[in-house]
């Protein structure tokens, strides 16, 4: 089959269509002829030897397709052996796209627990676009958060995969929403999405203009991947108030003063990807609603190596998808 297949690390140059052996599903297992892939973060930071794996392997975590012994549309969910507990993965639990092969190929082996039936009212692309976003931003909502209808919600970076989706959950579950972005035509496009505004996290005084945005006593639930921003993200709180945080785009270390941080009563909750149960939970919002992944862009998987480079650009709003 033709795959991303990488036998090195390095820049999207390594990102290289070539002939990979085809896949032979263990017991247990079903291979999926994929018809769309999407990109994400991981991949790239996988591509760069962030994380260590031992080549080749194919990039991917993301992908629809068709069962192949069934002939059933499907999306695959890429939480492997997420394990028995709710409230966290179990030490089996891998992200699909290396170590195991993933999606960025013609075809896919994949645990028949991780295929579920495609929703019918998305396209090939969106049904791609959304697993690994859409379960991310699923749990840290609901499942950590525990957001409910009518409280306020701040999604900082509007534009990324996950906040798109994030967005789109919130609102549908009755919150007001709104979000950061150095960019105003992404604040624009994060409003037609359903939040209420937003906030230019470049100005000095952002913290005190979302607050004041929420009503003056500061969010609810702030949605945080940049990691290095959890001071702002606490101080944007209101009393009992939670940051829900699952990336480290702006950073990996932060310094926090603890006193503040108890008497505001807040919570700092982490989060990864999400179980079984809540890619359902997941599915059934968007059978029940009329929003869809918001893609950037579609190429061919042989024009992946363009797909990193605009990620990495961060010029893009919403999900980067390759056709097969």
């Amino acid at each position: 089959m033709q795959a991303i297949a990488l036998l090195e690390n390095g820049g999207p140059e390594v990102v290289v269509l070539r002939e990979h052996p085809d896949p032979e599903p263990a017991s247990g297992f079903v291979v999926v002829e994929l018809r769309a892939a999407a990109l994400n973060r991981r991949d790239t930071l996988v591509r760069q030897g962030v994380y260590e794996f031992p080549f080749p392997y194919v990039l991917g975590s993301d992908g629809a397709g068709v069962r192949r012994d069934t002939g059933e549309e499907v999306v695959i969910l890429p939480s492997l052996a997420w394990g028995e507990r709710e409230a966290g993965p179990g030490p089996d639990f891998r992200i699909l796209g290396a170590p195991d092969d993933g999606t960025h190929a013609e075809l896919v082996a994949i645990p028949e627990e991780n295929v579920f039936a495609k929703p019918a009212r998305l396209s090939w692309t969106e049904a791609a676009a959304f697993p690994l976003a859409g379960l991310t931003a699923y749990r840290a909502l609901f499942s950590r958060a525990r957001l409910e209808a009518g409280e306020t919600v701040a999604v900082l970076g509007a534009g990324s995969g996950v906040s798109t989706i994030a967005v789109q959950l919130a609102a549908q579950a009755g919150a007001r929403v709104f979000v950061t972005s150095s960019d105003p035509g992404k604040i624009e496009r994060a409003v037609e999405l359903g939040a209420e505004a937003g906030v230019d996290y470049t100005d000095d005084g952002w913290v005190d203009e979302l607050r004041s945005l929420a009503g003056g006593e500061g969010v609810d639930v702030v949605v945080d991947s940049v990691g290095s921003t959890w001071p702002q993200s606490l101080a944007s709180l209101r009393i009992g108030g939670r940051v829900v945080c699952f990336g480290a785009t702006g950073g990996t270390e932060v310094e926090l003063q603890v006193r503040p941080f108890y008497f505001l009563q807040a919570s700092l909750l982490g989060t990864t990807m999400g179980s079984p149960r809540e890619f359902a939970g997941l599915l059934e919002m968007i059978e029940s609603g009329s929003w869809a992944p918001v893609v950037d862009s579609v190429r061919p998987l042989g024009e992946a190596a363009d797909a990193h480079r605009r990620l990495e650009s961060r010029e893009h709003f919403g999900k980067l998808v390759l056709e097969i």
